[in-house]
């Protein structure tokens, strides 16, 4: 039986994703974004969902976890379909009126494309630390952003702070949602009475949250200096990585096809 992987963290299984380059995939996932935010019809999603549906099977990762962080921005999600869907206008002709208010046809579309733009980019993204190593994930940064050593910026450190955030974001999570079920426990309720009331429920959960954060931060620092971690400078590898004729050929084939929707659709 698997273990359960929190949202964002490395599922490992043996795919074609998870053996693709990193810096292949962070070139597709820019070239995914690209498309995203450069088609205007649903025919360029339409196409950006077929590829991202193809990227899921191919990784073997189960779907309900590359979509388990779209319950992280749900709030956003119905924010989007509200703010584009409702009219006060009375003039506005609208599918459902309910006294000055009233649900607009093409606000309502506008409002699930835009929806649907933000589901597909929390998936295409989470697919790339879902099928990549920390270990991968610092060395393609690192690599990608090599050329600004000339400019004295700390590239091995700032992809190190970088890997470091993106793997706290799950474990932020898991953490809340084990303070969250504790306090359910000893009696607190989230769930009743307005907004104000339920924000100050949530009070409780922050402060043991922060206050393990810290301490898993400071466990990581004195680890990384007993390992005697300096920063990227001087630094070797034990397994290096290299763009192979297959990360070079689908990185350049998806690519292209993602640009060209981006600028046809």
């Amino acid at each position: 039986m698997r273990p359960v992987v929190p949202f964002g963290q490395f599922y490992p299984v043996d795919s074609p994703v998870h053996r693709l380059e990193a810096r292949a995939k962070m070139a597709l996932t820019v070239a995914f974004t690209a498309l995203l935010f450069g088609s205007d019809t649903f025919w360029g999603l339409g196409v950006a969902a077929i590829l991202a549906g193809v990227a899921i099977l191919t990784s073997r990762v189960p779907f309900r976890l590359v979509m388990r962080g779209l319950k992280a921005i749900s709030f956003l999600l119905a924010f989007t379909l509200v703010a584009h869907g409702l009219r006060w206008n009375p003039a506005t002709l609208t599918l459902l009126r309910l006294g000055p208010i009233g649900i607009d046809a093409v606000g309502l579309a506008t409002g699930v494309f835009f929806a649907l733009r933000i589901v597909l980019l929390v998936m295409g993204t989470s697919l790339v630390t879902l099928t990549t190593s920390p270990v991968q994930l610092t060395d393609g940064l690192e690599r990608v952003l090599s050329p600004l050593e000339r400019f004295r910026v700390p590239v091995g450190e700032l992809a190190m702070m970088l890997t470091i955030a993106l793997r706290f974001i799950p474990t932020t999570a898991e953490e809340a949602e084990k303070i969250i079920v504790a306090q359910t426990a000893r009696g607190a309720r989230f769930d009743r009475g307005g907004i104000i009331k339920r924000a100050r429920a949530y009070v409780p959960v922050l402060v043991p949250l922060f206050v393990s954060l810290f301490r898993r931060a400071d466990e990581l620092a004195t680890a990384m200096e007993t390992r005697c971690y300096r920063g990227g400078t001087g630094r070797t590898r034990l397994h290096l990585s290299v763009l192979g004729r297959s990360d070079w050929g689908i990185m350049l084939l998806g690519g292209a096809v993602m640009l060209g929707c981006a600028v046809l659709l």
